[in-house]
């Protein structure tokens, strides 16, 4: 069985991660989503609030598994046995940002694969951040957030008082 592992901080998870995930789906046996703990980032949604919503938008796919993770990319995936590292980029400043990350990692873990999916053209311009923004300038751009998880999102961003 092949698995790989597709992490992020998914901040919240928008139209374009469930894409990126949806195609590992057609190329690994089981997609490992995994919610990163980034101490540097002031995320709008705790950890568990960004699982949760994942788990949603997965729910009935027995092929993903949502999980929380603080540490190194490469801990993670020793953890779940598998080499392969599932990134998503759109422009050449995420794949340069990847690359840089990648060769550090193969650092630390030889044996790592990582793999780009390039985003889908309609999915280019989306970004956790511009949804984050423009959720505390009061903006509606909630058609980048999967219909199957917006009510919750939107029911999370009015516990915040956003």
């Amino acid at each position: 069985m092949k698995k790989c592992v597709f992490a992020g901080t998914f901040d919240p998870p928008t139209s374009g991660h469930r894409s990126v995930a949806e195609t590992c789906l057609k190329i690994f046996d089981e997609v490992v989503v995994a919610v990163m703990e980034n101490t540097s980032k002031a995320p709008l949604l705790s950890a568990r609030q960004r699982a949760l919503l994942l788990e949603k938008l997965f729910a009935g796919n027995a092929a993903v598994k949502v999980v929380t993770f603080s540490g190194a990319a490469v801990d993670l995936l020793r953890r779940e046995n598998t080499v392969f590292y599932v990134r998503g980029v759109r422009n050449g400043a995420d794949y340069e940002y990847e690359t840089m990350d990648y060769l550090a990692s193969k650092k630390l873990m030889p044996e790592l694969v990582e793999l780009y999916i390039p985003a889908e053209q309609d999915k280019i311009q989306v970004s956790s951040t511009l949804v984050k923004n423009s959720v505390k300038f009061g903006k509606q751009l909630f058609d980048y957030i999967p219909e199957e998880i917006k009510s919750d999102f939107l029911a999370m961003m009015e516990d915040k008082d956003v």
